[in-house]
């Protein structure tokens, strides 16, 4: 299984994932909700776990019992508003 850190998108090794660990590249914590695979921002509290508690700030480590290491990357991690701002100028650019 290929675990990757949500905010750097480098590789994490698989027991990585305790409550005070970080990603080795970045310093991201890793066990946070946007490295789970039940986090979804189209879900209420961004979470499809309907018993999980309320987390405010899904890059931070917490304590939730029913963290389960997202397996790939996410698309977006990693990516700026800069880079998608210069990603769409790109993409309109007049010629």
């Amino acid at each position: 299984m290929n675990h990757f850190c949500w905010s750097c998108c480098k590789p994490i090794d698989a027991n990585n994932f305790h409550r005070l660990d970080s990603c080795v590249h970045c310093r991201a914590d890793t066990h946070a909700c946007k490295n789970c695979e039940h986090y979804d921002r189209a879900y209420n509290n961004e979470c499809r776990e309907s018993s999980a508690d309320r987390v405010l700030d899904k890059e931070k480590s917490n304590f939730c019992d029913y963290f389960k290491p997202f397996v790939g990357a996410r698309g977006s991690a990693g990516k700026s508003l800069n880079d998608a701002k210069a990603a769409a100028e790109a993409l309109f650019k007049k010629k």
